[in-house]
């Protein structure tokens, strides 16, 4: 150490005392062990992308359970998986505290929470939106993941655990758009959210943050894998894969990721890049 760090370790100890020192952990991870040690709970785990995001994961050496509100489906799914499930209403927020009870039981403390769940009900424009369509979207999309991500923040606080909690959102392409219908607006609201909380936590061990996929071959657009995934407005004509989601997913939710926070990553190929030449 030359004559002036030595000064300046002289000055900031009179000053701010001694610090101790910072350090980093590199995670390098194999292909197939990317998750070991995660205990992963998967809302809306039954169909379409979380059934993607619960296969991978499990293939990736978590523990998961995934939640939903049709048993069958649950039930089917965990069985094809190899994974543990609970029924689960997003929209039954007062049950969240019983459900996370239930969920760390079963994987022996959950260190990660996926959001999602989610529903889409298409309305066409602004002037077609009813009450009860936007309640329910609201209700689903945002309360839910709202309110069972503060019960999941809470129980990993009582535990203070020396390690770092996963919490992941599934948004969309359209939150990162103006809209005017209530799904882009529960997304768009989402994005703050995970932006607002991954700030503030991020000092108790969490890491925060969201997926945007664009449009995605799944149920809620009535569209199905049948080997031709041309679509008219999709940047490069195309819809996306679940399963390409799940692998973005993975990666988030291992320790690779451990300096990624707060960050809405688009799977859209930048469709919603908002170019000078669009």
């Amino acid at each position: 150490m030359g004559l002036k760090s030595k000064l300046k370790h002289i000055v900031s100890f009179l000053l701010h005392g001694e610090t101790r020192p910072v350090v980093a952990h590199i995670t390098y991870l194999q292909a197939d062990r990317q998750l070991d040690g995660k205990k992963i709970i998967i809302t809306g785990g039954g169909k379409g992308i979380g059934y993607a995001m619960a296969k991978k994961f499990k293939a990736a050496g978590a523990d998961v359970l995934i939640s939903g509100r049709d048993e069958t489906k649950l039930k089917v799914a965990a069985n094809e998986i190899g994974c543990s499930y609970l029924t689960l209403d997003v929209r039954d927020t007062e049950s969240f505290e019983s459900f996370i009870d239930d969920a760390n039981r079963i994987l022996g403390g959950a260190n990660c929470l996926v959001n999602n769940a989610g529903i889409s009900l298409h309305e066409n424009g602004f002037l077609n939106v009813q009450e009860e369509q936007f309640d329910s979207q609201f209700d689903t999309n945002l309360k839910g993941a709202f309110f069972l991500t503060q019960s999941f923040l809470k129980k990993r606080l009582e535990t203070k655990q020396d390690e770092i909690n996963k919490v992941l959102f599934i948004s969309s392409e359209t939150g990162m758009t103006a809209d005017e219908r209530p799904y882009g607006l529960t997304k768009a609201a989402l994005n703050s959210l995970v932006q607002g909380i991954a700030y503030r936590y991020v000092n108790e061990g969490f890491r925060i943050n969201a997926l945007a996929p664009g449009v995605t071959v799944t149920d809620m657009v009535d569209k199905q894998d049948d080997g031709n995934l041309y679509c008219s407005y999709g940047i490069t004509k195309r819809y996306y894969l679940p399963g390409e989601v799940a692998e973005v997913a993975c990666f988030l939710l291992s320790d690779a990721s451990n300096c990624i926070n707060g960050q809405i990553i688009n799977c859209n190929e930048g469709k919603t890049i908002n170019a000078r030449w669009k």
